[in-house]
């Protein structure tokens, strides 16, 4: 959209997409038991025709918000084809006896009352090393749902450990995306924008482990101590169960280490994860498929059943049963076709001038150092919500606001923590964010049920506001010294 039509667009414009999407969504939580299923999908295919109607009455051209859809999905692509990999992963994980054995071997040394404390460290030092909130939650995360299903602890606090673990670390390693893109847009040193993060993110994560440390301590005095030794027996009886498991995780969080990318990684773990079953699993391949009587054609059949759809385990112990089932990338299409909408939504809003118009008044109102870090979180939040991607959320408010910081002689590493406290871990909360929309799928979780439970994620914001008005670690911009 160009400049005159942008200036001419009203507010109430760029309002009405977003009233009728929360309108739209409010009754669909109250009406529909499972909202990602179809009913959020057409809510914001219904808010981006809205947007375009609204957009069209002030002269922006059907092609140019037609371009914004293009641009905006395409910006998705890779976290599609990370999705179905992920499902495909599960898949293979599954049947070759790989999650299982996490499930099983994690019975045996963690605590009920320790689970919810233990989930958060893992996963922080996973993500911390690979970089990656995603692989570490598709990974590690996936089996410590399963061992918290096991100990009787409730799957959605279980998953907002996992998350407040898996994103303290991508938040802080240099090895993320975000936290690189996040210095980058606001011009500030990587290393310095890590050490600046620090100051709000240690607490946070603090907060969080105390939090879920007296809820590890509630929990456990009403787990039945039966529970663990049937479901690991279960499994046992199940599985060919050995440590050498773990070399096929550990190959893969390897490669994640290394930078190789997501897709190929977790591909390449989808297929070792295959070659485990057949080495490990034959049994149970031949039982999956029926036993044909030709071991080649039931790990044909197996595999691609794995790889591509649903796979439930039979052993005679629900807990065991319920754990034991995966989706493989059929199951992920929900997820994909949610975040297809979203980017459909975030297109045209964006290609109709409309999310700069509702974040410039927010530029404007930033008289003071704590309103201006206020401002820009929320802009951060805004854009997680509206246009469903984590990345815009960090790179737009990025844009906006660098010129505000800088010229209240604040340095660039005050912005990029910003951006990193409010954008990175906001946008797991957001049902149909593409992170959010990707770790329900991932984690067999709703975004509603497990958003209350991701104590760092909001805690983080709450600092870096809180930080902001206070004056704590405010960094003052030296000249010409970048951060």
């Amino acid at each position: 959209m160009d400049e005159d039509n942008e200036k001419r667009l009203p507010l109430w414009a760029a309002l009405a997409p977003i009233a009728v999407l929360v309108i739209l969504l409010t009754i669909n939580v109250r009406v529909f038991e499972d909202t990602i299923n179809g009913p959020n999908q057409i809510v914001l295919l219904f808010s981006a025709a809205v947007a375009g109607i609204s957009g069209a009455l002030f002269g922006v051209p059907v092609q140019a918000m037609m371009k914004g859809i293009v641009r905006s999905v395409a910006a998705t692509a890779p976290a599609i084809l990370v999705l179905l990999a992920i499902g495909a992963l599960a898949g293979s994980w599954m049947i070759s006896g790989i999650v299982p054995a996490m499930v099983y071997y994690g019975l045996k040394v963690i605590t009920p009352e320790w689970f919810l404390v233990a989930s958060v460290v893992v996963c922080g030092i996973v993500s911390v090393a690979t970089g990656s909130s995603w692989s570490t939650i598709a990974t590690v995360g996936v089996a410590l749902i399963g061992i918290g299903r096991s100990l009787g602890i409730p799957p959605e606090m279980a998953a907002g450990a996992v998350i407040s673990g898996a994103y303290f670390g991508d938040k802080i390693s240099p090895l993320s995306d975000t936290t690189n893109l996040a210095a980058a847009m606001a011009g500030a040193d990587l290393f310095a924008h890590i050490r600046h993060m620090l100051w709000t993110t240690v607490p946070g994560i603090v907060i969080a482990l105390l939090v879920f440390g007296y809820l590890g301590g509630n929990y456990s005095s009403d787990i039945n101590p039966e529970t663990s030794p049937l479901l690991s027996e279960a499994i046992r009886q199940k599985f060919n169960l050995t440590p050498l498991l773990f070399v096929v995780p550990a190959a893969v969080l390897g490669m994640v280490m290394m930078k190789v990318d997501a897709v190929v990684a977790l591909f390449a773990g989808a297929t070792l994860g295959s070659v485990a079953a057949v080495v490990f699993q034959p049994e149970m391949i031949r039982s999956l498929a029926g036993d044909s009587g030709s071991f080649l054609r039931d790990t044909y059949v197996t595999v691609v059943t794995a790889l591509s759809g649903e796979v439930k385990l039979v052993t005679g112990n629900a807990s065991a049963d319920q754990l034991l089932k995966s989706s493989g990338m059929g199951g992920m299409l929900n997820t994909v076709w949610l975040i297809l909408s979203a980017m459909c939504f975030g297109g045209v809003m964006e290609a109709c001038g409309m999310l700069r118009r509702l974040t410039q008044p927010l530029v404007q109102a930033a008289s003071s150092n704590g309103a201006l870090i206020t401002s820009t979180a929320g802009t951060c939040i805004f854009l997680n919500v509206t246009a469903s991607d984590q990345y815009l959320a960090i790179v737009v408010p990025g844009r906006m606001f660098r010129e505000s910081f800088r010229d209240r002689g604040l340095a660039a590493v005050n912005l990029s923590r910003t951006l990193e406290d409010a954008g990175t871990v906001t946008s797991v909360l957001v049902p149909w964010n593409t992170c959010g929309a990707t770790q329900a799928g991932v984690l067999g979780v709703s975004v509603m049920a497990f958003a209350p439970w991701c104590i760092f994620n909001y805690v983080s914001v709450l600092m870096t506001i809180a930080f902001g008005w206070l004056g704590w670690t405010i960094k003052k911009r030296v000249p010409d010294m970048g951060a």
